[in-house]
């Protein structure tokens, strides 16, 4: 059965935290080429999380959206157990506008704990849409991931 459910007449995800594996999240939103291609730049970047022990990440943006042609997609990572001497120095870069992230991936990627606002951490506000109105995103267990 599909963790991941229909969007809603918004075009997004009801409001939640959905876990899939990578076969669904390929299935649903790699539906074009230009999304194929953002889900290579994604997996590029869970890699290199994964291999500095990274256990978790949260994709959200207009790929996780019923829009056709997203312009990237947005993630976060949870930093418990995370080897930093480990993790590619791509990750620290974090200061507007990420044009080296964007360049190599497609994307961007948050630590999970910073504060996105002024006072939500990342997870807190990919649960909400620029109106403010609720919506869900998508969890990738990367212990368990496999590209």
């Amino acid at each position: 059965m599909p963790s991941i459910p229909p969007f809603n007449e918004d075009g997004n995800l009801p409001a939640g935290i959905y876990e899939a594996d990578w076969a669904e999240i390929k299935e649903r939103f790699g539906t074009t080429g230009h999304r194929r291609a953002l889900l290579r730049g994604l997996a590029e970047g869970l890699k290199l999380l994964k291999a500095a022990k990274c256990a978790r990440v949260y994709l959200d943006g207009s790929f996780v959206t019923s829009k056709h042609s997203p312009k990237d997609f947005d993630a976060c990572w949870e930093e418990a157990g995370v080897d930093e001497n480990a993790l590619d120095s791509v990750f620290f870069d974090l200061k507007p506008p990420r044009a080296i992230q964007k360049a190599r991936f497609g994307g961007e990627f948050f630590p999970a704990s910073a504060i996105a606002d002024g006072h939500l951490g990342f997870v807190s506000f990919f649960q909400r849409t620029r109106g403010g109105e609720a919506k869900g995103i998508i969890s990738i267990d990367l212990t368990r991931w496999q590209p």
